[in-house]
C-alpha cells in the first residue's frame, strides 16, 4: 500500500472565526489570526488497484480571487484534479475505486472523470447527489464497530470507511492501516490541524450535535493510536502524509 496526495490548489488562507466558530460563534474569534489553506485529496495505491479518496472539482472549476478580509480563500489553482493524477502517472481509467467522504464539490464534483470505478459512500451522501447508478455502492457499514467509532465498511485490505456524520448528514472517514500507523482522511471534520488541536468545529455543518459527537470520537482515536491526519484543506495534510507525522494532541 502506497499513500498519496493529489495536489490542485495552494497558496491560500482561512481566518480564526471560520475553522473554530462553530459552536461558539465568529465573533468568539479573532479575524486577524488566519491559517494556511489548500485543497488536496488522497490516494491510495494497493498495487492491484488504485483507490481514491474524494475527488476535488471539476476541471474547468475556476477558483475565486484572493479577497483580503474573506474568511476562506482556498488559494491558487495549480491543476485540474485528472491532471493532477496524470502528473502523478495514473490514468482515470485505473482508479477502481472511490470513497467519498461527503458531497460538497470539491470532494465529488469530479466523479464523473472515472469510468471504471465503483463509487463507495453513505445513503445519504448518494441520494443527496442523486447518484443511482450500478457502479455506486451505498455502505450499509456491515462489518459494525471500527475501534471507538460505531458503524464501519472495509473496502479493501486495511481499508475502511466511517460513518462521521455532522459536517453533511452521511459523512464518512477513511482510515488506512500501513506499518503500524493509522492514516485518517476525514475530509472537513476540521478544516485545519489547528482546529483539531483547539478542539473546534468550524461554522460548516449539517448538524452540530453529530458533528461534536464526531470530532470527539476523531480526537479520542487519535489519543489511542498513532494517526497521521490528513487533512484536506490546509497543507499539513499532505506535509504530514509526506514525513509520516504522528498528531499528537
Amino acid at each position: 500500500m502506497e499513500i498519496k496526495a493529489v495536489k490542485m490548489i495552494d497558496g491560500g488562507f482561512m481566518n480564526q472565526p471560520f475553522a473554530f466558530g462553530g459552536e461558539e460563534g465568529k465573533d468568539k474569534f479573532d479575524e486577524q489570526i488566519i491559517y494556511r489553506s489548500s485543497l488536496q485529496n488522497f490516494l491510495i495505491d494497493m498495487g492491484d488497484e488504485v483507490i481514491l479518496v474524494d475527488t476535488g472539482f471539476q476541471n474547468d472549476y475556476k477558483e475565486p480571487a484572493k479577497k483580503l478580509g474573506a474568511p476562506l480563500y482556498m488559494g491558487e489553482k495549480h491543476h485540474d484534479f485528472t491532471a493532477a493524477l496524470e502528473k502523478m502517472g495514473y490514468r482515470p481509467e485505473q482508479v477502481t475505486k472511490i470513497l467519498l467522504t461527503h458531497k460538497h464539490p470539491d470532494h465529488s464534483a469530479a466523479l464523473q472523470y472515472f469510468p471504471n470505478a465503483k463509487l463507495y459512500m453513505s445513503p445519504e451522501e448518494a441520494d443527496a447527489l442523486k447518484l443511482d447508478r450500478p457502479n455506486v455502492v451505498r455502505a450499509t457499514y456491515q462489518d459494525g464497530p471500527y475501534h471507538n467509532f460505531p458503524e464501519a465498511q472495509q473496502v479493501a485490505d486495511g481499508v475502511w470507511l466511517i460513518a462521521a456524520k455532522g459536517h453533511t448528514t452521511g459523512n464518512s472517514i477513511v482510515i488506512a492501516e500501513m506499518d503500524g500507523l493509522y492514516y485518517m482522511m476525514h475530509g472537513d471534520v476540521t478544516y485545519c490541524d489547528a482546529a483539531l488541536k483547539a478542539n473546534k468545529l468550524s461554522i460548516v455543518f449539517e448538524d452540530i450535535t453529530a458533528a461534536r459527537e464526531t470530532l470527539d470520537r476523531v480526537r479520542q482515536f487519535i489519543k489511542d493510536n498513532p494517526t497521521v491526519y490528513l487533512s484536506t484543506h490546509c497543507p499539513e495534510g499532505y506535509e504530514n502524509l509526506e514525513l509520516k507525522r504522528v498528531m499528537t494532541l
